[in-house]
């Protein structure tokens, strides 16, 4: 089976690479020519375009940064099903992409007879990409899945959310909601501790050991708040752009979402305060500076 790759960013990369030992021939397309490069330099081959990359290959993932960067990848000019009518490629489209599940539907619908679409979305961050160890969470035909598993499996862990077009994309959500709310509630409980005179690196072992542990104490305060290098691997302008997909879904559903709103907020102002390449876990200056406490400390 030929396989395709668009998007070799910092998730694409890594689970691009992790995917070069379980197929055949892995076909790679990006923007960066660098990237694309790398790449090939660990046995893919360079496809040229996105259109070319489609018209080749039996399966095509996508890990692309937008819902309509997604769209014109797949359905564009020269998008990866742009040229179907005359190669009868690809027959499965899988996006790795938090897209969201009103895109996801939009392709299925679009692509209905020609090939099949699965959605799914990752969750783990950079290392997880890279240690093959990432969450998936996929929507689409079982068919489909049932093909592309081995795959996925050579990515991460792959879990069938179900049938439904737009299921992992929901599932990806629902996840993005719960940890971006534990990095938003943790700083607030750190900021309120620290400013009554608590040790922030006590307050974490002792949280890290009690009800209140969650994936931000677990992971994001020991290794990048406490040792105030706020460089856990995600940007928080991404994390922003997936909680606002999140909201609007959210509101398509007639599902109110406070607490999201709430996260949106402490990004929004992230984003203001330290700069578009901020890393979400910045938030923590924010609330610490809302708290009459000093966040260069």
């Amino acid at each position: 089976m030929i396989v395709g790759f668009l998007g070799l960013g910092r998730m694409g990369a890594p689970m691009a690479a992790n995917l070069l030992a379980h197929t055949g021939r892995l076909l790679v397309h990006d923007l960066s020519e660098d990237a694309v490069a790398a790449l090939v330099a660990k046995g893919a081959e360079a496809a040229g375009s996105a259109g070319a990359l489609g018209e080749q290959c039996d399966v095509v993932f996508t890990s692309l940064p937008t819902p309509p960067i997604v769209r014109e990848a797949v359905l564009g000019a020269d998008g990866v099903t742009s040229r179907y009518s005359s190669s009868g490629h690809p027959k499965i489209i899988c996006d790795l992409s938090t897209s969201g599940p009103q895109l996801a539907a939009e392709l299925a619908q679009a692509l209905a007879g020609k090939m099949m679409c699965l959605d799914a979305p990752v969750s783990g961050g950079i290392a997880g990409a890279e240690k093959g160890t990432i969450s998936i969470m996929v929507g689409g035909p079982q068919e489909a899945f049932d093909q592309v598993r081995p795959m996925l499996e050579a990515m991460g862990k792959p879990t069938h959310m179900g049938e439904t077009p737009g299921a992992g994309q929901t599932m990806k959500l629902v996840n993005n909601l719960l940890g971006a709310v534990a990095i938003g509630v943790t700083a607030e409980g750190m900021a309120f501790g620290i400013k009554q005179g608590l040790d922030p690196a006590k307050m974490i072992d002792v949280l890290n050991q009690s009800t209140g542990i969650n994936s931000a104490t677990r992971d994001k305060w020991p290794r990048s708040v406490l040792p105030r290098t706020f460089d856990f691997g995600f940007a928080a302008a991404l994390s922003l752009k997936d909680t606002r997909l999140l909201l609007a879904e959210a509101e398509a559903a007639e599902v109110p979402l406070p607490l999201g709103q709430i996260v949106a907020n402490y990004l929004e102002r992230t984003l203001e305060r330290e700069g578009p390449q901020a890393d979400f876990t910045a938030i923590a200056k924010v609330v610490e500076e809302a708290a009459g406490l000093d966040p260069e400390r």
